[in-house]
This record gives structure tokens, sequence and C-alpha cells, in this order.
């Protein structure tokens, strides 16, 4: 069996796992308000544990990834977000919900910093094979929309924890079967340098990174919260039923996909810098205008928005591969998504904070700033040559 390729789509399942059980609950919450007595508002605020987890445990996560192993990692990844998912789909009051909640936070913040650093390791071309499983996170994304509106309404919102959970686990078994334990892999890694051969300033690249990850963590996870319940209000009645509106708001995440795919084979043939400031230069933009738009234009430019949200997620991933030593990647993806997704629990208190109050229009114009700052440090990104020139893919 190819031991590289076998690894990759056990990976690739992950991702989409990961994405899609940390936002089963923003779809589910909508069929959830009237269970546990609280307003939307209050029921999202129930999730912010798990998102400060997502984030805090990116740390140990990364660190164990390296000096333990990377294959028991994903194990634990396997079958501990399957088991906790489970566990809130049982839960009988907010308190067991919270708590479920937050144990899916623990266990999804291993695949990020464990599951890229293997895919970096075992892969040949690495912006493809970036894109490709990004491709798959994002359909983990719009899977969550899809598959929880499906689930609610035919068997209840619990439903759309417990069954995923159970595949989860499954695969997990399949997993431990498949892969086998080895070293990890180790490839030559070449620093790089400017367009024009200059040294490049690993001070700057790192706090280019670092801002345009916070930033964009932010609007990353304000938008995919907030997209089942902005779609709902905006198209009125005619998409009213959970199964037409998981279809339509996973419609939307799938421009995600589709921009992490091209994405990923255009790094190959370019400098980084062109693609991040494009895709930044557009966010603020679409944000704005998806404050005030109704009707069908959410739909359009809500897609457009998923499209260069996660294509920007593409171009951090492969910063990380490009300019930091294999044995070093596990613990700089994890310090990226640790910032990343620690940024991104802000987005649940603002949610609650700002949507009741000033509604979709005001949380839009806060996220168009966060946008715009992410622009700024795309233009601050040095000039490097790409992938294809510097001869790093086999």
């Amino acid at each position: 069996m190819n031991q590289p390729r076998n690894v990759i789509r056990y990976l690739n399942a992950a991702h989409v796992i990961d994405h899609m059980f940390m936002l089963i609950f923003p779809a589910a919450v909508l069929g959830m308000t009237q269970v546990f007595g609280l307003d939307y508002g209050a029921m999202i605020g129930l999730s912010l544990g798990g998102f400060i987890a997502f984030g805090a445990c990116s740390l140990p996560a990364g660190w164990l990834g390296d000096h333990w192993s990377r294959r028991q990692m994903m194990l634990l990844f396997f079958f501990g977000i399957g088991a906790s998912s489970i566990f809130t789909g049982l839960s009988s009051g907010a308190p067991m919900l919270v708590a479920g909640l937050t144990l899916m936070g623990v266990f999804a913040a291993i695949y990020h910093p464990v599951g890229t650093a293997m895919l970096v390791g075992y892969a040949q071309n690495r912006g493809r094979e970036i894109g490709i499983n990004g491709m798959w996170g994002n359909l983990g994304v719009a899977f969550s929309a899809l598959v929880t509106g499906l689930l609610v309404a035919n068997f209840g919102w619990r439903s759309a924890f417990i069954v995923p959970g159970v595949i989860a686990i499954a695969l997990g078994l399949g997993f431990a079967w498949q892969v086998r334990e080895e070293p990890n892999p180790v490839r030559p890694h070449t620093p790089l340098k400017g367009a024009a051969g200059q040294r490049i300033s690993m001070v700057m690249v790192f706090t280019v990174l670092a801002l345009a990850t916070a930033t964009g963590g932010v609007v990353f996870n304000a938008t995919t919260m907030t997209y089942p319940k902005l779609f709902q209000e905006r198209l009125h009645d005619v998409f009213a039923s959970p199964q037409t509106l998981g279809v339509v708001v996973s419609l939307a995440y799938a421009f995600g996909a589709v921009a992490q795919l091209s994405i990923g084979r255009v790094l190959h043939r370019l400098s980084l810098k062109w693609p991040f400031v494009l895709l930044t230069l557009l966010q603020a933009p679409l944000l704005f205008a998806l404050g005030y738009v109704d009707g069908w234009a959410v739909i359009v430019l809500g897609g457009a928005l998923m499209f260069v949200v996660f294509g920007q997620v593409t171009v951090n991933d492969a910063m990380v591969a490009n300019f930091v030593a294999p044995q070093w990647q596990s613990r700089v993806f994890a310090l990226r998504y640790c910032l990343s997704f620690g940024a991104s629990a802000t987005a649940i208190p603002l949610i609650s904070f700002v949507e009741p109050r000033h509604g979709f229009v005001g949380l839009y114009l806060i996220l168009a700033a966060f946008a715009a700052l992410t622009f700024l440090a795309a233009l601050a990104f040095p000039c490097t040559p790409s992938e294809a020139a510097v001869g790093q893919i086999a």
C-alpha cells in the first residue's frame, strides 16, 4: 500500500471532520433555542469555550506531534472528537452542552498543527496538496450546514451530533488499521530569498503572518458562524425549511472549496504575495456589501466572500510550508492556528453583543474593518519566487 497517498487521504477526511464538527452547532442552533429556552445570541455564546480550546490546545498538540507521534495524535483526534460529539448530542441541559462543545474544541485543535505538518511532510507538490486539503476542509464547512439541516429536519438536533460522531470513530478505526507508525518524513528545506535574490526578513514575514492570521481568523469564524442566520433573515420565506436553507448555505461555502483548489495550484507558479494581496483586497468591500444586501444577492456575495476568505487560508498555510524547516513545522503551525483560532474565538462575544443591538449591518461593518487590516498586512509581505522557480517540488 502506498503510505504517502494513504496518509494524505485520511488527512483530507480528517480536515472535513474538523471543520464540519466545529460548525455543527451554529447550524443546529436554529432548531435548539426553544429546547434550551435561550435566544440566538445567548445560545451562540455557549460555544465560546469550544472555540477558545480550538486555539489554545493547538500549542500542546503541535508539541506532542513533534515529540511523541503524529500518528497517535491523529488517532486521538478521530476518537476524541467523535466521542465528544456524541456526548454533546446527548446533552440534557446547558452545562452539559457547554462541556460537550468545549471537548469538541479540545480534540478539534489537534488536526491543524499535526495534520497539516503531516501533510506537508508527505506531499510531493506542496502547493497543490495544501490546496486540495484545504478544499476538503472547506467541504467540511459546507457539509456542516447541509448535513446538519437534513438531520435536524428529519431526526432532531441530537442526531446532528451523534451520527457524525459515530462516523468519526469509524474513520479512526480505519486510520489505526491502515496507517503504520513511522518517523516523520524529512525533506530538504531551501530558505527562500526575495524575487531579486535579497535576504528576506523573517521578522517581517512572521509579523505579517501573525497579523493576517489574527484578523483573518475573526473574519473567518464570524462569517461561517453567522451565515445560517444571515441567510435565514435575508432570504425571508423563500428558503424557510432547514433542509433548503442548509443546501443554500452549503452552496455558498462550496465556493471556498473552489478557491482552495485553484489557489493551491496557482501558488506553485506565482509568488505568494500576489494571490495574498488580491484575496485580501476583495474582502472588505464584500463584507460591507453583505451588511446591506437582501434576497438573491446574499447568495452571490456570500459565495464570493467564501472564495476569498478560504483562498487566504491556503496562502497562509503555504507561508509556513515555504519558510519553516520541516522539524519545526508542527510547532509553527501550532502557533499559527493557536493565534488564528484564539483570535477567532473573539468572534463569539462579538456576535453575541453586536448582532442583537445593531444586526448584521453593524457586525459586518466591523468585520470589514478587520479585513482592511489584513489587506494592509498583505501589502507589506515580501515578494518571493514561486516554488517552481526554486525547485521545491518533485
